[in-house]
């Protein structure tokens, strides 16, 4: 059966877990079975499922053939629990599931998993990605209108000839803040990233403030001449130790740290060391944080789009942590060894060296924080592939280097008159936005309120424009609207009384006329 790609995008593990389910039930072969003097139709034995379900997975493009027979028994075992597959009896959920003749059938209806319809996080509008992703200018918290990188030049000759013929004072160049440089890495990275896996937004595979850019940099800058990260805290490196026998098994059996083993089976009991040490770590290397990341890598892991692959996970492993960056590429330099050292003895009776290498160390690469369905085939999958391609995924990316470079220093080559305005005021289409809580927002929204509002009651207090009924008439409408912030201002009688006590209470006696007395015309 011909299988089909799922390409990058939210919730990718979810949309093979379906895909896998309605292949097994379209094409599961069933028949009639004979059990303890009993006939069954429509069914097949544990060990049938497992050959034809092996079989679709090693030519599924979306799986490979690393895939192991034992892995495609947990998968069936995880059909059971699920309901995809249920006993005879009608049984699902708590019953067990070997590779034997045990008889199994489909139910009436196989549950697909639902995809949610909204992602994990969104993003505010401001933070969308450009769609022009051919110019690294056009960073996510910068306005659509961003001069293209062709029209760079002369943009900045213009500028220069229009700053020294309007004025002639000197000019201040501009000195970039290290927030600004850390948002011009995370920016960077994002766009070439979502240029890389071809897809119109990351919203639903990245949430931006996942991107450390004190990591980037570190894991760019801090490295051996190997590419291998070079940390200053010592604590958080492997344990000297664990370094000791991955290095004794890396180079075996010319390794200088260890003295010759003694006795036999002693190459087992250094693997055996080093899995325990990996396996107990308390998150895989990769981070939990970052599993749906890697997952949609794993759609471009085809012959076709293998340099492609590269590419994301070249940056993808740019965002880990330094330590677990660090880990990653001794882990991945000495199981890559191992596989393909024709001197290193069996380390397992029945499994092959590759195998055993992936087997061991994939879930410790690559799981969720919750169990999910498919982790242990797509954390094989993702091992294998960094095996025969870590040196170039876990190098350091020079283009990336060169293109913040290139950005930094053309911000601090656009000259200003003023050291005291800023840049964005000459160039409006850049801006940088820093993203501040609800609780803040509300907070300011309180007080930026209030504040307008004491305002507007000084205001009434000082105007001498308004007559004596009109500015009563108007502190008592302001005292029944707002009585918390005219109770501060006037928080007495008295000091209310004493606005007014500067104006007469009383009006001043008019000139008393005498009436002229009128006679009447009746004589």
């Amino acid at each position: 059966m011909e299988s089909r790609i799922v390409t990058p995008g939210p919730y990718r593990a979810t949309k093979l877990w379906n895909e896998v389910t309605k292949y097994f039930r379209a094409g599961m072969p069933v028949k009639k079975h004979r059990q303890h003097f009993k006939s069954y139709g429509n069914c097949f034995t544990a060990t049938d499922a497992v050959d034809w379900l092996h079989e679709l997975l090693r030519n599924n493009s979306n799986f490979g053939p690393e895939v192991t027979r034992q892995q495609t028994l947990q998968l069936l075992r995880k059909f059971l629990k699920n309901h995809v597959i249920e006993d005879l009896k009608g049984r699902w959920g708590t019953e067990n599931l070997e590779d034997d003749n045990h008889l199994f059938r489909f139910p009436t209806n196989s549950p697909l998993k639902t995809v949610p319809r909204h992602p994990l996080w969104r993003r505010s509008s401001s933070e969308n990605i450009s769609k022009d992703k051919d110019s690294i200018f056009k960073l996510p918290h910068f306005p659509r209108r961003t001069p293209k990188k062709c029209d760079l030049p002369s943009a900045k000759e213009n500028l220069q000839e229009e700053l020294t013929a309007s004025n002639k004072e000197t000019l201040h160049y501009r000195e970039l803040r290290e927030e600004e440089v850390e948002e011009i890495w995370r920016n960077i990275v994002l766009i070439h990233l979502q240029k890389i896996l071809g897809i119109s937004s990351l919203e639903d595979v990245l949430d931006p403030t996942q991107i450390n850019p004190h990591s980037v940099m570190y894991n760019m800058n801090n490295t051996s001449k190997h590419g291998v990260v070079i940390l200053q805290n010592k604590s958080d490196d492997l344990p000297h130790w664990v370094l000791s026998a991955m290095k004794c098994l890396a180079n075996w059996p010319r390794s200088n740290d260890l003295s010759q083993p003694t006795y036999i089976g002693f190459e087992r009991d250094v693997f055996r060391t080093i899995a325990d040490y990996f396996l107990n770590l308390p998150e895989p290397l990769v981070t939990f944080q970052y599993y749906e990341l890697f997952v949609n890598i794993l759609g471009l892991l085809q012959p076709h789009l293998e340099k492609v692959a590269i590419e994301a996970l070249q940056l993808c492993c740019l965002l880990l942590p330094p330590p677990n960056r660090r880990k990653l590429q001794l882990l991945m330099r000495m199981i890559a060894r191992i596989s393909q050292n024709v001197d290193m003895p069996r380390l397992h009776d029945v499994i092959g060296t590759r195998s055993l290498m992936v087997q061991t160390f994939s879930r410790c690469v690559l799981c969720c924080a919750e169990e999910v369905d498919l982790d242990e085939l797509l954390a094989t999958r993702l091992v294998s592939f960094l095996m025969d391609h870590h040196q170039e995924i876990l190098q350091v990316p020079v283009y990336l280097q060169i293109a913040v470079q290139n950005h930094i220093d053309y911000l601090k080559k656009v000259p200003i008159t003023h050291p005291v305005i800023a840049v964005s005021a000459m160039l409006p289409t850049y801006s940088f936005c820093k993203q501040i809580s609800a609780q803040e927002f509300e907070e300011q929204k309180q007080s930026t309120s209030q504040a307008a509002m004491e305002e507007l009651l000084e205001n009434i207090v000082k105007d001498k424009t308004l007559s004596l009924k009109e500015k009563k008439k108007k502190l008592k409408q302001f005292q029944k609207e707002y009585p918390d912030i005219y109770q501060r201002r006037f928080p007495t009688t008295e000091s209310e009384a004493k606005l007014f006590a500067d104006r007469p209470t009383i009006k001043q006696p008019m000139l008393t006329l005498k009436k002229p007395k009128f006679h009447s015309l009746r004589y």
